[in-house]
């Protein structure tokens, strides 16, 4: 698969993102708690020097627990204030503002010294695509203030949006970065959808998954669709279309719907809880 690319737009995005961040006090860092390291973004952290910086792990509730546990504290190690999170739940927004708060103290204690009374905290949303930054935000104004959707490059333009006293958010398109470290980082995105599907051709994704879940999860695939860990690669998508029984008129099977199926079934969580990756 080819990796290398950087659409044109994310160039526009950056830019944008490096003049907002003179206008915010804070960043608030989404990233994917089922590929934490593939999915923060490189760019953000050069941008956050200088400001309150906090990271999410977002969709916990779809990988390991341990696993997640694990990054939290190989964060905090680092002096990272870190939260796992699922943005869609109520909870968890109260969580994540009860973190803001704790890490926003200083800068509250600074403005009470220069005279500044009930400024609110200016907080800035990022991540990479599909991340769930917008879900996040209408959960914590507790209204539709930001658009959502489940494919990347759904939030345009900027967009603040008053909180409450205490917090105002500007939220922030995904962005990616022009080269990735290597091709598994690229892979790791394009699996979970924060790379638009029109890019890498799905049925060979389908496969990198396929092989994936055989490294991380043996046995798994098994319980699903009732096929080994072990076929040859020509095999994996037929055992998937004969399992859900994806069918042409003609009586063959549908290899692109069940890779469609397939990339499907792992991003929602009908594959069960995954972590592909870990702190080391």
């Amino acid at each position: 698969m080819n990796i290398q690319w950087y659409p044109g737009h994310m160039t526009k995005a950056l830019r944008q993102i490096k003049d907002d961040i003179k206008l915010i006090d804070m960043v608030i860092e989404l990233a994917d708690a089922r590929i934490p390291r593939s999915s923060r973004n490189p760019e953000i952290k050069s941008l956050t020097n200088g400001k309150i910086h906090i990271l999410l792990l977002n969709k916990a509730d779809l990988a390991e627990e341990k696993t997640t546990a694990e990054w939290i504290e190989y964060y905090k190690e680092q002096g990272i204030l870190a939260l796992p999170l699922d943005s869609r739940a109520k909870a968890g927004s109260r969580d994540v503002a009860r973190l803001i708060d704790k890490a926003s103290e200083e800068k509250r204690a600074r403005d009470l010294r220069r005279g500044i009374k009930n400024r609110p905290v200016r907080a800035l949303i990022a991540g990479i695509p599909n991340v769930g930054k917008s879900t996040l935000i209408n959960n914590l104004a507790g209204k539709k203030s930001a658009k959502t959707g489940d494919r990347p490059g759904v939030t345009k333009g900027k967009q603040w949006i008053h909180v409450n006293k205490t917090l105002d958010l500007l939220d922030s398109p995904g962005i990616l970065w022009p080269k990735f470290d290597d091709e598994k980082t690229g892979e790791a995105l394009a699996l979970f959808g924060a790379i638009s599907d029109n890019v890498f051709e799905k049925q060979e994704l389908a496969l990198i998954l396929y092989h994936r879940m055989g490294e991380f999860y043996p046995g798994r695939l098994k319980e699903v669709y009732g096929i080994s860990d072990d076929l040859a690669d020509a095999e994996v998508l037929a055992g998937v279309a004969d399992s859900r029984s994806l069918l042409m008129s003609g009586g063959e099977y549908d290899l692109k719907r069940a890779a469609d199926v397939f990339l499907d079934d792992l991003r929602s969580g009908r594959l069960g809880k995954v972590s592909f990756e870990k702190p080391q």
